[in-house]
This record gives structure tokens, C-alpha cells and sequence, in this order.
């Protein structure tokens, strides 16, 4: 089993010489005139297709991995220990969020109200109860003394009301300290807004370099079909990095593209014209009339400030308490053990949300009104628009919390998978150094009705994806500058 060398141009069959001696005639036998054949078979008109974009998708998938592999590098390896820090979580916290099964559970007002004492200076925003027996109740408190965009969780236990712990915690998904300070890591380096060009930036590109290895993986001539998809082992030390290089990235490359576009979408720029796009085509995200009254233009993403309800009479008013709210919630159909009720605040009213982000989703919301517990409106995950709901799933996937235990595995195997790809990457490129893999001007040798649409079709995508068109510019450029100095010595060595 053989693997052509990549430093080597593929060699085509070579054609009939035109110095083979023809048939003897005799005098009586005059040649049989011949017409030279003019027709193209499909399957050569895809070879020469290949044989002229080749060289310029090597020359692109080379020098943008060797210059982004650095921001995949630690994308992928914060991205592996983000993976792995939901399971994490649990053995570091398990204080706080696990406690002996008892036999009955206090009401939530009561579990509020002590989680009000032990810190009397927050401000109660939201309550999630526990989602399995055993499981602590967790109340969401905005706090002068964390950071912000997080929430203070006070833990108690739902059996005894025993306080288990204060911790900060951060999204939806109720990410403590642990974990929040990895998904920092991985989105931003800690380094607040310009930090996130850099995960924007390995987004952007991981698509583009994952499709272009899979091109030049596909093109390439083996003798077995198995070479294909199976690491050759035997072989010289470069042909066998090879080989592990372009059979892993085959496996991987359906999971890095959706990676690079399910991280796009949250991105800072791209992520923009994603929504703006998405909001075009009618699949933006519906909201929840949480106003009482039924004003439109309320949103189920309200933060609460009302101090903390658990029933009576309030500064907003007549309130019902959390039990009476839970119970109008669970007959209206939020009946997933997974929920977050969120409190009100001036002029809304209780936001009831299921959580259940595992499949099969369960994400519908109910908004209640404080003073009598009736239902002010319902949003049912069934009725968000398709594309709402791919890009949902799409993000809970990259994140981990859509398949659970599986989904987070599948991350970190993804995440293995393409740091041993840019490893095996610089290997390559360290064996075959000074690692120049193409002539420049690969573009020139590609025919005008391929070039003109490809440039159409990348100054699009380079708008899109503005980072991606920004650091192309930039490598064109430098390209451009190290072929005129090299150009200049040849020309002085020469004089």
C-alpha cells in the first residue's frame, strides 16, 4: 500500500509518444486516414479540474494551518477541558449540590426565605429546584460582590432547609466557578472583548482548512480503498504521519465544520450577520409577553428585582408566592423537572421556563401573572421557527449540554482529535522543511471560469466572516511580500 508524497506533484499517465514507429504499408494498402480524437471524458474533464485547483487549495490549506494552528491549538485543548469540567463540576461541588434524600420537601417559599436570611443583601432574581431527588435547590441572587453577568447561588437543602454553600454562577446552565473560569479560558483567554477575536478567529477558519485537507485527502491516488479511511502503519516516518494526519482529519471533519459554525454564531462579528440573516429569513427567536396586562414586548429574559416573592402583599403589589406560581406553571404544561422560575419586576410577572436542554428538548414557558396566578402567556418550543431551532440545538451541542454525558465525550474526542491533527500538521511540515508545498502563482494555472467565481464566492464569504477575509488579506500580503524579496536575491545572486 503506497501514498503519493504531497511535496511531489501528482504525475499523470503519460501519453502515447509521438515518435512510435507506425504500422509498415504496402503500396497496394494506402493508410487509413484517422481523426484525431476531440472528446473529453467527465471523468478527465475532473481530473484536469483538480489537477488546476490543486495546488492553489495545498497552498491554502498549508500556509492557513500553519499560521492558525497556534489559536486552534488552544481552542482545541481549553475547548477538551471545557468537555471534561461538567463531570468535574460535580466531584468538586458535590457539597453544594448533593444531599441525602428525605422523605418530604419544604415549599419553595420557605427554601427562598432562607436563602434570603444567609444573605440579606441580595436581591432574589430566580429559583431553580432540584431537578432529581437529591439534588439541592438553587436561589439565583444578583450580588454587589460578584462579578458581573453572574448570580449568586445560595444551595439549600429541599429536605431539611440546611444552607450548603454560596457560589457565584454564570448562563443558563448554571456554570460554577470551576467551569466558568475554563469557558473564559476558552472563549476569550481571559482578556475580556478583544480576547474573543481570538476564538472568532480559529472558527473562522477551522471550516476552511478542515474542507481543504478533506479535498486534498480525496484526491489523492492509493491503491486500496482502505487507505482511505484506515492509518497505514510500516511505512516511512512522514508517509505514516501522513497517513494517521489525513484518516483522522476524514473521521473529524463532519464535527470540526459544525464546531466552526455553531461557534461562528456566537461569535462578535460573524455572529452578527449570522443573526441578521437568520432574523431575514423569519427564524429569529420568539419571545414571551411577560407584561401584565398582555402589553406586548415583553421577554422571557427578564431579570427580576422584586426582592425576593414568596406570597402576600409586596411593593409591586397582591402577589401569589412561588408555590401558587409553580402550580398555575405545571397545570399549564411545564411539567419537565428541569425548570427556572424567574421572578418579576416592575409591571411583569413570574417567567416560568423549562431547562431540559438533553433530547428530547423540553424548553417551553409559561408567564404568570403575580397578583392571582392566572397564565398571561405560553411559548412552546414546537413553535419556534425551524431555523431558531437548529441554531438552539446547534449551540447546546457545541456547548455540551444537548445529549449530556454523550455529547460532552463527543466534544472532547473532537477536541483530542484536532490537536493531534495540527501536531501531526507541524511534524509534516518539520520533515519536509524548508516546507514549501506549492509554487506561487497557484491561482494562475486555474482557467478563468473556475477563477472568477471563486473570487466572487470568497469576497462574499470574506465579508461574512470578516476575520476570515482580514487575515486571508493579511496572508496574500505576506505571501506576496516573501515572493518579491526572494525574487530580488535570485536577481542579485544571478548579477
Amino acid at each position: 500500500m503506497t501514498i503519493d508524497d504531497p511535496a511531489r506533484p501528482e504525475t499523470p499517465e503519460a501519453p502515447p509518444s509521438d515518435t512510435t514507429p507506425a504500422a509498415p504499408t504496402t503500396p497496394s494498402t494506402p493508410p487509413t486516414p484517422t481523426t484525431p480524437a476531440t472528446t473529453t471524458t467527465p471523468r478527465k474533464q475532473k481530473a484536469d479540474t483538480w489537477s488546476a485547483l490543486r495546488p492553489l487549495v495545498l497552498r491554502l490549506h498549508f500556509y492557513a494551518g500553519v499560521l492558525v494552528a497556534p489559536f486552534l491549538l488552544v481552542a482545541a485543548a481549553s475547548g477538551l477541558l471545557y468537555a471534561l469540567s461538567f463531570q468535574a463540576e460535580k466531584v468538586v461541588y458535590a457539597h453544594e449540590l448533593e444531599v441525602p434524600v428525605g422523605e418530604t420537601t419544604l415549599p419553595l417559599s420557605q427554601q427562598v426565605t432562607i436563602a434570603r436570611k444567609v444573605n440579606p443583601n441580595g436581591t432574589v432574581t430566580a429559583v431553580w429546584p432540584g431537578a432529581e431527588p437529591g439534588a439541592t435547590t438553587r436561589v439565583l441572587m444578583a450580588d454587589p460582590d460578584v462579578p458581573e453577568d453572574t448570580s449568586l447561588a445560595v444551595f439549600v437543602d429541599p429536605y431539611t432547609g440546611d444552607v450548603r454553600g454560596r457560589l457565584p454562577s454564570f448562563g443558563s446552565s448554571g456554570a460554577l466557578p470551576l467551569r466558568t473560569w475554563i469557558d473564559g479560558l476558552h472563549a476569550d483567554l481571559h482578556l475580556g472583548e478583544n480576547g474573543r477575536n481570538y476564538s472568532e478567529l480559529a472558527a473562522s477558519w477551522l471550516w476552511v482548512i478542515a474542507l481543504g485537507g478533506l479535498l486534498l485527502w480525496l484526491g489523492r491516488r492509493r491503491k486500496s480503498r482502505r487507505a482511505l479511511f484506515v492509518p497505514e502503519g510500516g511505512a516511512k516516518s512522514r508517509r505514516r504521519t501522513l497517513s494517521w494526519h489525513g484518516s483522522v482529519g476524514l473521521w473529524a471533519v463532519t464535527g470540526l465544520v459544525l464546531l466552526s459554525a455553531t461557534g461562528l454564531t456566537w461569535s462578535r462579528y460573524a455572529g452578527e450577520n449570522i443573526g441578521a440573516v437568520q432574523d431575514g429569513l423569519g427564524g429569529a427567536t420568539p419571545t414571551l409577553t411577560a407584561t401584565v396586562g398582555g402589553a406586548a414586548g415583553g421577554s422571557s429574559e427578564h431579570e427580576g428585582h422584586g426582592g425576593g416573592h414568596t406570597g402576600g402583599t409586596t411593593a409591586q403589589g397582591p402577589d401569589v408566592g412561588l408555590d401558587k406560581v409553580l402550580e398555575s406553571a405545571r397545570a399549564a404544561g411545564i411539567d419537565s423537572p428541569r425548570i427556572s422560575l424567574v421572578l418579576p419586576s416592575e409591571g411583569k410577572g413570574y417567567v416560568v421556563k423549562e431547562t431540559d436542554t438533553q433530547f428530547p428538548l423540553q424548553l417551553d414557558s409559561v408567564a404568570v401573572n403575580p397578583a392571582d396566578g392566572a397564565v398571561i402567556d405560553q411559548l412552546r418550543f414546537a413553535d419556534h421557527p425551524l431555523l431558531a431551532k437548529l441554531t438552539r440545538i446547534g449551540i447546546d451541542a457545541h456547548t455540551g449540554v444537548f445529549l449530556g454525558l454523550f455529547n460532552q465525550l463527543a466534544l472532547a474526542a473532537l477536541a483530542l482529535a484536532l490537536i493531534l491533527l495540527i501536531l501531526w500538521g507541524y511534524r509534516m511540515w518539520w520533515l519536509r522543511r524548508p516546507g514549501r508545498p506549492a509554487a506561487r502563482g497557484a491561482w494562475r494555472k486555474v482557467p478563468v471560469t473556475m477563477l472568477l467565481p471563486l473570487l466572487a464566492v470568497t469576497a462574499v464569504v470574506a465579508w461574512f466572516v470578516p476575520l476570515l477575509g482580514i487575515s486571508l488579506v493579511l496572508f496574500l500580503t505576506v505571501d506576496l511580500a516573501l515572493g518579491l524579496v526572494s525574487r530580488a536575491r535570485r536577481k542579485a545572486t544571478a548579477g
